[in-house]
């Protein structure tokens, strides 16, 4: 299984977990099976920071991602990557590393969109976990 997760930085599993999956500039592609870390891959976010509703998800599906971990997204990102065979997971904070053990130890699971907006997250938003 690959999880995506949002990253505030490029140093793979000890970046923090970015609040907005499409304003980030990094995202770290963990490889897992078995509950083992196989591979960690840090990619940039093409569409940082001029960050385009919709461009996203397709980018973080064809990079193979099953799973994208985050702090929060809008509305219309959960749709797209729920289309897409992608299951998007919000309500992730701390280290890339917390977010994954967090999701294998069943604490982070599904995903609320922002509350204040259906296309992104404000500076002062609150994420929803389901």
């Amino acid at each position: 299984m690959r999880i995506a997760v949002s990253a505030d930085g490029s140093n793979g599993l000890e970046a923090g977990v970015s609040q907005h999956f499409g304003r980030c500039p990094y995202y770290t592609l963990v490889d897992v099976d078995d509950d083992v870390v196989r591979a960690v891959q840090v990619v940039a976010n093409p569409h940082y920071p001029d960050h385009v509703p919709g461009v996203v998800p397709r980018f973080i599906h064809g990079r193979g991602a099953d799973v994208m971990l985050t702090g929060g997204m809008g509305r219309r990102a959960v749709t797209l990557f729920t289309e897409l065979g992608v299951t998007p997971v919000t309500g992730a904070a701390g280290t890339v590393r917390q977010a994954l053990e967090a999701y294998a130890r069943g604490q982070l699971s599904g995903a609320a969109p922002c509350r204040e907006s259906t296309h992104g997250c404000g500076p002062d938003h609150e994420h929803g976990r389901g």
